[in-house]
């Protein structure tokens, strides 16, 4: 049976197109039932109608609690059967009950090498902190805002003269190789998630893979 994928976006959708890509020139089973857009002007929307996919606009804005929204989001992914969800670019915090109600079944992608900077603004942070190294990485979700099991990173040398967009840049390359990538796994059972443990082919992972270490 396909896996019924349901994408969250706030944004451009530069990873949901990665997304409708990969499955797209590389068939595996799944397919993307359904997109989500908490603001109405997010061209990921026009990614997901150019696909042919179903795409809704659920604003936070117009619930006054946290609870209620995900409930709503719930609702419209149930209408599509999905059982897995992927966060791409979607720019709101999680409650506990959503995870909950997907656990071990939501994937999210980072612009940094977890678990350095969490939260927002990352490639800057890398350089104000005279990182080397900087890159992306993919985590199951958790109730802990960019804290879940990491399964897979990619790394990017920073270069003396990077700037942060010159950096995002190059990151972003790279999460559109790894995102695809884990997503495929999970379908296929390569990986999963117990007991907020991420496992690849059967072992627990003790420290992410790596993109430079591994073959698809």
């Amino acid at each position: 049976m396909a896996n019924k994928i349901g994408v969250l976006v706030s944004g451009g959708g530069t990873n949901l197109q990665s997304i409708i890509d990969q499955i797209h020139l590389s068939p595996f089973d799944a397919s993307i039932n359904c997109v989500i857009s908490n603001r109405p002007d997010a061209y990921a929307l026009q990614r997901a109608q150019q696909a042919a996919i179903p795409h809704h606009v659920v604003k936070h804005g117009d619930y006054t609690q946290r609870v209620d929204f995900e409930t709503a989001l719930i609702s419209v992914f149930e209408q599509y059967q999905v059982d897995l969800v992927c966060l791409a670019g979607f720019m709101r915090v999680l409650e506990p009950g959503f995870i909950t109600h997907y656990e071990g079944r939501i994937l999210n992608i980072h612009p940094s090498l977890l678990p350095h900077f969490r939260g927002l603004h990352t490639h800057q942070r890398a350089l104000d902190q005279q990182h080397t190294q900087h890159g992306c990485s993919v985590h199951f979700a958790t109730a802990e805002l960019d804290g879940g099991p990491l399964v897979l990173q990619a790394h990017e040398t920073i270069l003396k003269n990077d700037t942060a967009e010159s950096l995002a840049a190059r990151v972003l390359v790279k999460e559109h190789i790894i995102y695809p990538m884990c997503i495929k796994w999970l379908c296929e059972g390569t990986i999963f998630c117990k007991n907020e443990i991420a496992y690849h082919a059967g072992k627990p992972l003790k420290q992410p893979l790596r993109l430079d270490e591994i073959s698809a």
